[in-house]
Parts: structure tokens; C-alpha cells; sequence
């Protein structure tokens, strides 16, 4: 059986995860911006990667 839970991966791993986690909104509120601003077919997609990676971060599906 496998375990579950946010201890699946190792330290160093869960370390760079959340690292990237950092980046990832700072990065979401840029991309909104440019999106808004200056909509074009690329920076809609760019945005809804964005936004699902965040959404699985934080419901713990990544």
C-alpha cells in the first residue's frame, strides 16, 4: 500500500515544490495582469495552467 499525504515525496523534493509554490503567485498576478491588458490566445492558456497548477497545490493533488 502506498502512503499518502503530503510525506510521499522526498525532503528535498517537497523543498523544491514549495519553492516553486512561491513563484507560482506572484507569477498567477502577473500573467492576470498581462492577460487583461493584452489578451491573446497564448496568455489565456498560460494563465488556466497557472491557475489549475495552483488549484491542485492547494487541494494536495501536486
Amino acid at each position: 500500500m502506498f502512503k499518502k499525504g503530503k510525506y510521499r515525496l522526498p525532503l528535498w523534493l517537497r523543498r523544491v515544490r514549495d519553492i516553486g509554490y512561491q513563484f507560482l503567485i506572484p507569477l498567477t498576478m502577473f500573467q492576470l495582469l498581462r492577460t487583461i491588458l493584452f489578451p491573446t490566445t497564448i496568455d489565456v492558456v498560460l494563465l488556466a495552467i497557472l491557475v489549475v497548477l495552483y488549484l491542485s497545490y492547494v487541494v494536495g493533488l501536486f
